[in-house]
């Protein structure tokens, strides 16, 4: 009996094995047939889901970001306040931390291939930092985009100083700094 193969299903295991591979040697460094051939498949078979590589890692971007956000709302659990939230947010971060870490350094590598008017200009790169955001706006119950982008930076800046620094920014003291930042200024608002 032949074998049957869910295409859907198929591509997105393609994707998501790729991003290790595209994390290790980089983006610019891996080709095609590497990635083909350290997933144990023919480039046809890579070419006939992805035509090329920069499509390649679009398509892998953009499925991430959607595993990123329901795999972070699948275990946030019911938060009662925004220190909750925060805590929730922090510590999802926190366990995964090396994923955001290698997630961080692939993006800058492509963005060095790229350039920047190309990452700007990029829907699939747009829709994947406006969702990440709004799923962000959503969980914390924060309208305000400067408040979210702030959020937003505050996070990759975290990472990224984490990456160079160790455990010098400790989550937990973060989150709570965080929290009673955001809580302060957002009781400070006058309402309309």
């Amino acid at each position: 009996m032949p074998k049957i193969v869910v295409h859907e299903q198929y591509r997105k295991e393609l994707l998501m094995k790729s991003f290790d591979l595209f994390a290790q040697k980089g983006y610019a460094a891996i080709t095609m047939r590497d990635i083909a051939k350290e997933l144990g498949v023919s480039t046809g078979t890579l070419y006939h889901y992805f035509s090329n590589k920069k499509a390649l890692f679009l398509q892998l971007v953009e499925e991430q970001t959607r595993q990123d956000i329901l795999n972070f709302l699948a275990e946030a659990g019911d938060a009662k306040n925004l220190a909750e939230r925060i805590k929730s947010l922090m510590n999802f971060v926190a366990k995964n931390e090396d994923y955001f870490s290698k997630q961080a350094l692939l993006g800058f590598d492509f963005y060095q291939q790229q350039g920047r008017d190309e990452i700007l200009n990029n829907p699939t790169i747009k829709k994947a930092w406006e969702d990440t955001k709004q799923a962000l706006a959503d969980y914390l119950e924060i309208k305000d985009q400067a408040i979210i982008n702030f959020i937003y930076c505050f996070l990759n800046g975290l990472i990224s100083s984490r990456m160079f620094e160790g455990d010098t920014f400790d989550y937990t003291e973060q989150s709570e700094l965080l929290a009673n930042m955001l809580t302060a200024y957002l009781q400070a608002q006058p309402t309309h």
